[in-house]
């Protein structure tokens, strides 16, 4: 007992014999028992009996000793996420802006993958939140707005952005907040070596993987002569720097390798170079801003009808023809273009569809959906709901383990002690230290004179 607990009780105890001393005194017929009731010696003392100490606080009390439910209870929030919080997620995606287009395929992906990660249970025993907002484009000032907004909130991991530029723009302020990141369209090789402190991942594969493609598509449909244009940005550069040394290695000579300021009013420039050069073939490399350079290489002659032409990803778009000629949808029949794709997976294509119906593009929605998959299944195998348990298990639930390919086998398995390596609709992850796929596969298709982009083949490509 404390010196100060002594005090109190004795004052206590002294003003109670006090009013009760006043009391007896006023019964003279009572006196003797009143006698009997004032405090002795030993209580003026205020001695403290056994059971006065058993009723104290004992110091051991006051330090707060777990008991064994409080150890059971600790266990059980330990269990529901470490501080029994649920695993927020969210979004950057563009839903203005040049890659507008991609934003509801990928949105309805990772939309998709948090309503399987609840219906089987959640993420330790906790179901997923989210949240998300646009990415726009320009100079990130959108992107960095939802950033603040979504960092405010405490979320646990960011999916996106879909541009590889405008993830230049949020990634340290993303990194830089613990937080972790999961694109599911980048493919800049800056990524690959960029600075991140681990907490960076991408769904999508690096263009060092799909410039040897695109490049192998261009010679083997006649190239020789291969003129490329791509957009003055991190993801323009990458992909052309990437082509171009592939087509010099296939033995093609380059004609034109240049970047355009996508912001320009005009492009006569660059397609003025393609002429000039008499190329044969030519890739462009660009986003929606790409339909305004077909139109003047049609002007000038050296359209799909006239000689070879590629595109990459940022085009592949069935809108791409009602952009470049809203009258005539045939304008890019031939046309061929290069992206990333999922492997072959009916029953995601049919779950995406069933849940929504009006997607018109399905491109990266797989990849928007393994980030969100990989990302719960890491935290599940942290046995925490943090961007830290994210990071530091996303590499080893898609590599070496048991093969699960959904959300609920995969949790299963973590649940029997199980290591996993989950395989998503966008194929085998297989997570490189870099926290990328070492494999891509990539569709090659073409532009019908029905304005359809139709695939053709598949090829792939690994590091």
């Amino acid at each position: 007992m404390t010196t100060k607990f002594k005090w109190l009780r004795l004052v206590a105890m002294m003003c109670l014999l006090a009013i009760v001393a006043a009391a007896c005194a006023a019964e003279d017929d009572a006196g003797d028992e009143a006698t009997d009731d004032e405090p002795t010696e030993a209580m003026e003392e205020e001695e403290p009996t056994e059971a006065m100490e058993e009723e104290e606080p004992t110091e051991a009390m006051e330090e707060e000793e777990p008991t064994e439910a409080m150890e059971e209870g600790t266990e059980e929030e330990a269990a529901s996420g470490g501080d029994g919080e649920a695993l927020s997620m969210a979004y950057v995606l563009p839903e203005t802006g040049q890659l507008a287009f991609l934003g509801p395929p990928i949105i309805s992906g990772f939309q998709l993958a948090v309503q399987e990660i609840n219906e089987a249970g959640g993420v330790n025993g906790t179901e997923v939140v989210q949240d998300g907002g646009d990415e726009g484009d320009g100079d990130g000032t959108i992107a960095n707005q939802t950033v603040d907004r979504l960092l405010a909130d405490d979320v646990d991991i960011i999916m996106g952005a879909a541009s590889s530029g405008i993830s230049l723009t949020i990634i340290d302020k993303i990194t830089g907040a613990g937080v972790v990141q999961c694109s599911p369209s980048n493919t800049s090789p800056t990524f690959t070596t960029y600075d991140d402190g681990g907490l960076y991942f991408r769904a999508a594969p690096t263009d060092a993987l799909q410039g040897p493609v695109l490049a192998e598509q261009i010679v083997a449909a006649g190239g020789t002569n291969v003129a490329v244009l791509a957009r003055a940005d991190d993801y323009g550069q990458g992909l052309l720097d990437a082509t171009e040394a592939a087509l010099e290695n296939a033995g093609a000579t380059i004609a034109v390798a240049t970047t355009y300021d996508p912001q320009a009013q005009s492009f006569d420039a660059e397609v003025q170079q393609v002429v000039d050069a008499g190329a044969d073939a030519v890739a462009v490399i660009s986003f929606d801003e790409g339909a305004r350079i077909l139109s003047t290489m049609i002007e000038r002659g050296v359209g799909p009808a006239d000689i070879i032409v590629f595109g990459a990803d940022g085009i592949a778009s069935g809108d791409t023809p009602e952009l470049v000629d809203p009258d005539n949808p045939g304008v890019l029949e031939g046309m061929m273009t290069t992206s990333p794709t999922p492997a072959s997976d009916e029953d995601f294509n049919s779950a995406l569809n069933e849940f929504n119906p009006d997607l018109e593009d399905t491109l990266f929605a797989a990849e928007g959906y393994d980030c969100a998959i990989a990302a719960a299944l890491a935290a599940q195998a942290g046995g925490e709901n943090s961007s830290q348990a994210i990071a530091d298990n996303m590499i080893a639930v898609t590599g070496e383990g048991t093969k699960c390919t959904s959300y609920s086998e995969c949790l299963e398995l973590l649940e029997a002690g199980e290591d996993i390596d989950y395989d998503g609709p966008s194929g085998p992850m297989d997570f490189t230290e870099a926290g990328e796929p070492s494999q891509g596969t990539y569709a090659v298709s073409m532009f019908t004179a029905d304005g359809e982009l139709e695939q053709v083949e598949t090829v792939q490509s690994s590091l």
